[in-house]
């Protein structure tokens, strides 16, 4: 069975660019000159436009990423496809662009979706409304486009250019910010730098999050850019950015004095029962109902599969739940997981979905609901930058929600002295609290986000280096500023779109 047997429904309605290019769909000869030229909605009221910023979510998932990550080893009878081994060995892709869980497609379906907003934006500036309630819906859609676009851009930049570095981002080259609907069939593009980018999606994202208004939502609130995934996504770029007092603003603004309600509580009755059945803890894990979720995304993807590449194996998994640092307790994030392959496991987080093309079809499309944004990532961004602005208590205070939200067993009382005698640096004056906290902060994270695709980015943000091991025992490896943490343009870009390889 190949690729578009297992998925042909996305395949149909995925539109391919060679950047941001709609295909022509070219009907009869009839009817031929009764039709939009390029297929396009006709976008002429608020309810077409709102429908249309559906597909302003990119279908795909950048969890693959794992893959490249610290979190896997070579993993032993599991389905190992090329695109696996290129991500697994930091190698340029050579797979076609359809392949599920690779650069290419997470760069054309995100461009997609970046066009979807583009179009939506562009009817907006050109739609009259006069009542109030109209001139309201129109704000919140103008909004929701808006914080789409800026985050498609966010999340292109960081995995196909540099980490965001002050000195060095007005030359780095970034992406193409595509800010205008496509009007022609193949377009030459530029690279804007890195800063560019940023500086693009920071007033794109900031006006949005101006505009939000979450009364539109109903009842799916938490599949669209609300209020508080905008100050989530706000907490995130401006951490990234290395702009801490901000990550602490927006993080506070959306966490308050008390984060608890935004944290999930992995030690309470109901995750404990639910850890009994795979399924009942996945769907509870991804449930809108959760304070923790703020954004939801359905995501076309294979990563959820247990029969698929490669994980966290038994050893590397087992070593990095060692790490724990509080006498008596149980870190409730280890379990349940599932047996990947011969040597492996894989934590349960998200739910593995398969969306049947007809009700008697054994072919669809598979997915699983990613958690776009969660209050967990928003406090370890304030966690992280109150750690680089020395403000270590207030990060300690952060740091013990999350302690009681995922160690059960003997209660714990988070100090910097308790933490200090765990790595085994008590009295030590070559060691700094500054670093214990930030190395602690950094193992948390990497518990928290396991097999999510979020480990990547701290490997590029702080400069980690990644060992590999090889069917054969050997070993390969990513270096700490390896050019090969910045994923390569793909083929079609660089051949159609002239854009400019990265460096390698």
């Amino acid at each position: 069975m190949n690729r578009k047997q297992i998925y042909p429904e996305f395949f149909q309605r995925m539109v391919f660019y060679t950047m941001i290019v709609l295909l022509v769909m070219m009907p009869g000869c009839d009817n031929f000159l009764d039709e939009v030229p390029d297929n396009r909605v006709a976008l002429d009221d608020l309810n077409k436009a709102a429908q249309l910023l559906t597909n302003a979510y990119s279908d795909a998932s950048y969890a693959f990423t794992d893959w490249m990550t610290d979190n896997v080893a070579y993993t032993r009878g599991v389905n190992l496809r090329t695109n696996h081994q290129e991500t697994y060995s930091w190698s340029d892709e050579t797979t076609d662009a359809t392949e599920l869980d690779t650069p290419t497609f997470f760069w054309n379906a995100t461009y997609n979706a970046i066009a979807h907003a583009n179009e939506v934006l562009a009817v907006l500036d050109n739609l009259v409304v006069e009542n109030e309630a109209d001139i309201a819906r129109k704000r919140a859609i103008e909004s929701e486009a808006l914080l789409t676009r800026a985050y498609g851009h966010f999340m292109l930049v960081n995995l196909f250019a540099k980490h965001y570095n002050q000195q060095r981002a007005g030359t780095d080259p970034g992406i193409p910010y595509v800010e205008t609907p496509e009007t022609v069939f193949i377009k030459t593009y530029k690279r804007n730098t890195v800063k560019e980018v940023y500086d693009k999606v920071e007033e794109d994202m900031l006006k949005g999050l101006d505009l939000v208004d979450d009364s539109f939502f109903a009842n799916s609130g938490k599949y669209h850019f609300n209020r508080n995934a905008a100050l989530a996504f706000a907490s995130r770029f401006y951490l990234f950015k290395g702009d801490y007092d901000k990550c602490i603003d927006y993080s506070t603004e959306l966490l308050g004095d008390d984060p608890s309600p935004f944290v999930r509580d992995m030690t309470s009755d109901e995750f404990l029962n639910a850890s009994s059945s795979i399924d009942g803890y996945s769907q509870l894990y991804s449930s809108p109902d959760l304070p923790s979720n703020l954004l939801l995304i359905r995501k076309v993807s294979l990563v959820q599969r247990t029969d698929f590449a490669h994980g966290p194996t038994t050893t590397l998994y087992n070593e990095l739940f060692d790490l724990n640092p509080f006498a008596g307790t149980v870190d409730e994030r280890e379990n349940p997981a599932l047996v990947k392959g011969e040597n492996a496991v894989f934590p349960v987080r998200y739910q593995s979905l398969f969306q049947r093309s007809s009700l008697n079809s054994n072919v669809g499309t598979p997915y699983h609901i990613h958690i776009a944004f969660r209050g967990e990532e928003v406090l370890f961004n304030r966690m992280e930058a109150n750690i680089e602005l020395n403000r270590l208590d207030d990060a300690i205070q952060d740091l013990q929600v999350l302690v009681d939200h995922r160690y059960s067993g003997q209660s714990v009382t988070v100090t910097i002295e308790l933490l200090r005698a765990a790595f085994g640096v008590t009295g030590d004056p070559f060691v700094s609290d500054k670093l214990v906290m930030d190395i602690y902060n950094q193992i948390e994270r990497r518990k928290e986000f396991i097999v999510q695709g979020l480990r990547w980015f701290d490997i590029k943000r702080f400069e980690i280096p990644v060992d590999h091991n090889l069917v054969d025992g050997s070993i390969i490896s990513l270096d700490d500023n390896d050019r090969r943490k910045v994923l390569q343009i793909p083929a079609s870009a660089i051949e159609v779109g002239k854009l400019q390889p990265n460096p390698r």
